[in-house]
């Protein structure tokens, strides 16, 4: 029996020559192919945020949404406060208005523990030790101010400054900080009558034991629009800034609490939060600083 062939035969060499140039021509054609490195045209942040829905940032809020918070109950028109800080915040992470989408959910959904069906939420969530046990927050988009409120014919109804208000009774909630910002600045001539909750103290001023109460800005919008009737907003206190954090809601331990807190920062620094609120919460909902 022959011995094997110590070498191959040529069609073989042939065939492996062939072989090697289709595999060099292949390489060359891949390397000169175009890429997309930025993944598809419909990808608002290139693949690089993991959102519940790919390429788009889910925001929640309840329904319905009040001013000046939300106007005409629309999140997705950008208008209001928290309307236009979310849209602000969302252009920091790289998604534009048709890469937002609004869902509904309770204060009571937004807040409880558990996976969430949205990104974010923004309704008013005070930030909080205990909430954080369950929940991620941003860095707080608004420290609420404290506020006066009164009733139409009271003796506080024609107040305009500081100064009107000093001969006022004034009424707020005790322990809080709206009864030390009434008591340091307006220091009014009577000292300020504290009660054990919000509730007595607006029973007081419908019942006509104080003249005016100061309770945090958010309290003072809605019970001057929903609850109280003849409700007057006067105006916030200065630098009295202070009270609860409102900060955006996300899931705990979510890949997004990082970048949401940067964009929240970021529109911090360059004055962006401080222009909204001065269009939406001072300009719009009537709240200017008394002075």
């Amino acid at each position: 029996m022959p011995d094997a062939p110590t070498t191959p035969p040529e069609h073989a060499v042939r065939t492996a020559r062939w072989t090697t140039l289709a595999a060099v021509a292949a390489l060359a054609l891949a390397a000169c192919a175009p890429t997309d490195d930025a993944g598809s045209s419909d990808d608002a942040t290139d693949g690089a945020l993991s959102t519940v829905k790919d390429g788009v940032l889910t925001i929640a809020t309840s329904d319905p949404a009040y001013e000046p918070w939300v106007v005409d109950n629309d999140p997705s028109s950008g208008k209001g406060f928290e309307s236009a800080v979310a849209y602000a915040v969302a252009d920091e992470l790289g998604f534009d208005e048709d890469h937002v989408e609004w869902t509904v959910a309770s204060f009571d959904q937004i807040i409880a523990p558990g996976a969430k069906d949205f990104d974010v939420a923004i309704n008013q969530v005070s930030i909080s030790d205990e909430r954080k046990a369950n929940l991620d927050f941003s860095s707080p988009y608004y420290t609420t101010t404290q506020a006066v409120v009164t009733l139409e014919g009271s003796a506080g109804a024609a107040a305009t400054t500081l100064a009107d208000l000093k001969g006022l009774k004034i009424g707020a909630m005790v322990g809080t900080t709206s009864l030390t910002a009434a008591q340091d600045t307006i220091d009014p001539t009577t000292p300020v009558s504290p009660f054990n909750d919000n509730d007595q103290v607006k029973q007081a001023l419908t019942a006509g034991l104080v003249d005016a109460i100061v309770v945090d800005l958010p309290t003072a919008l809605y019970i001057t629009a929903a609850e109280l009737d003849g409700g007057i907003l006067l105006g916030q206190l200065p630098d009295s800034a202070g009270g609860d954090e409102f900060g955006l809601v996300l899931d705990k331990g979510s890949a997004l609490t990082g970048p949401v807190t940067d964009a929240v920062d970021a529109l911090r620094e360059d004055g962006t939060l401080g222009d909204l609120e001065a269009e939406w919460l001072t300009d719009a909902a009537g709240a200017p600083v008394l002075q």
